[in-house]
């Protein structure tokens, strides 16, 4: 027809003129190419020279806390934020703008309060975000960027704590800091030694390090970082073992002294594939009967022994308010399927591997 396309070949008529069916293109390009070794090997060399390059940084980041005066210096930040009254103000041009912002989320979901200004920003009015009670955590590998020359007047004006974070000992940056973190002169990973890569990881390590070590200092708890991160898996961890149990009529108990044709019927209603055995007088807990009991004590007199000849004693148990993560911690090392939650002795709940799967737990 007049206008249309003209037909592509297909099949037998396709490979005639040296082109693939539609069909055998599209399987070609779903089957990965095998690995050729002969042209691989300057690729992958080429990545371990640069992690090679990048421990060597962090070897020397670990050496230089350990001994001279960065080791000094960061104990002297740390007490400086530890003591901190406002947020820790956090600021970098470039890749260490990135670094800094990253490190400002780090802080604030661990206890210290942390916003990130950039410089240029805060030459045009964001230095009004930066309060009498703040400190500032410049990060400049040089220590020489021209862009942070109005916050450095700021901060001398009016007092505000300026923790730098440089590799330029004698820089402006680093002079002009009550604390002074300087890092170890390394090579970039980069082969012309140009692009910030060895350079960005100390300064991520350094600030994490500082943002640990406060977390710790100021005795931050998991119940506490949870409040910091409700969603996710890592909130789901983070919750309470009550948040998960089965408990009032669903949870499966017997009294010492039940035959083991009821203890049978009780466990068997419930499908926990356990049964909490309590001292009928204190309510206590005083042992279990798992499917695994029941194997190891089976014999034709089975259903008429009395719970406490068949229970497992001492078991494994839990407290409402532990950590989610933590029971299936217990579960994993015991290797066992069902936990019971007590509290002051007696049972009051039952949480299942299952339970903590569905939770977002495991």
């Amino acid at each position: 027809m007049t206008g249309s396309r003209p037909l592509e070949p297909e099949g037998a008529a396709a490979r005639a003129v040296g082109r693939e069916p539609p069909a055998a293109r599209t399987a070609d390009a779903a089957s990965p190419a095998p690995l050729d070794e002969t042209m691989s090997e300057p690729i992958l060399k080429n990545a371990h020279a640069a992690l090679d390059i990048t421990i060597e940084g962090i070897d020397a980041l670990k050496t230089s806390l350990h001994e001279g005066p960065l080791a000094a210096a960061f104990v002297r930040a740390i007490r400086l934020l530890q003591d901190l009254k406002g947020r820790l103000i956090i600021s970098g041009v470039g890749k260490s703008g990135h670094i800094g912002r990253k490190l400002a989320a780090t802080f604030s979901s661990t206890g210290t309060p942390a916003h990130f200004v950039h410089p240029t920003e805060a030459s045009h009015g964001d230095l009004g975000m930066i309060g009498a009670e703040d400190a500032l955590l410049a990060l400049s590998w040089s220590g020489e960027t021209s862009e942070f020359a109005n916050m450095i007047e700021y901060t001398q004006r009016f007092g505000v704590p300026l923790v730098a974070i440089t590799a330029g000992e004698n820089s402006t940056l680093a002079r002009a800091a009550r604390v002074a973190l300087v890092l170890p002169q390394i090579r970039e990973a980069c082969p012309h030694n140009l692009a910030p890569t060895t350079s960005t990881v100390l300064q991520l390590a350094l600030g994490d390090a500082l943002a640990v070590t406060l977390l710790a200092e100021k005795g931050f708890r998991p119940d506490d970082f949870r409040i910091f991160h409700p969603g996710g898996k890592l909130g789901a961890r983070l919750r309470y073992i009550h948040q998960f149990m089965h408990a009032g009529p669903e949870l499966p108990l017997q009294p010492l002294g039940t035959p083991m044709s009821d203890a049978l019927i009780k466990m068997t209603e419930h499908g926990f594939g356990t049964l909490g055995i309590v001292d009928p007088e204190t309510g206590e807990l005083k042992g279990i009967i798992t499917d695994g009991d029941l194997r190891r004590h089976m014999s034709p007199h089975l259903l008429s022994q009395k719970v406490e000849e068949v229970m497992t004693r001492n078991p494994i148990t839990a407290r409402p308010d532990d950590i989610a993560s933590s029971a299936l911690q217990l579960l994993e090392t015991h290797r066992i399927t069902v936990i019971f939650v007590v509290e002051n002795g007696r049972p009051i709940g039952v949480v299942r591997f299952l339970d903590l799967l569905r939770g977002g737990i495991a």
